[in-house]
């Protein structure tokens, strides 16, 4: 069973950073795509940043490019979000999701079969 659990939320100053992590079991991941996206009360899921876990290939959304850096660690089966230079439109919920093919766009939910529960980051201004 797929298991995804985010970490690394919390409250922030603007022009701040956090790093959020992504630990994903129950089975080997290589060959899909991991996503982040984030979702603000009242709004709809928002596209982060996804990665290939086999090549690294690498897709951001617009409003955090340049400022938000996806990585990953194959061996202990990690994602990570670094952001920077955070804004308070940055405050939202964190998600982690699995399992979008990787000759999909990789940036609407509906193509990612697994989801983590969350992680709240709040950006003060």
């Amino acid at each position: 069973q797929v298991q995804l659990v985010e970490s690394g939320g919390g409250l922030v100053q603007a022009g701040g950073s956090l790093r959020l992590s992504c630990a994903a079991s129950g089975r080997p991941f290589s060959g899909y795509v991991m996503g982040w996206f984030r979702q603000a009360p009242g709004k709809e899921r928002e596209f982060v940043a996804a990665i290939r876990w086999s090549g690294g290939v690498i897709r951001y959304g617009d409003s955090v490019k340049g400022r938000f850096t996806i990585s990953r660690d194959n061996v202990q089966n990690l994602v990570f979000l670094q952001m920077h230079s955070l804004k308070p439109e940055d405050t939202a919920v964190y998600y982690c999701a699995a399992d979008a093919p990787p000759n999909s766009l990789w940036q609407t939910p509906h193509e990612y079969d697994y989801w983590g529960q969350g992680t709240q980051v709040t950006v003060s201004s």
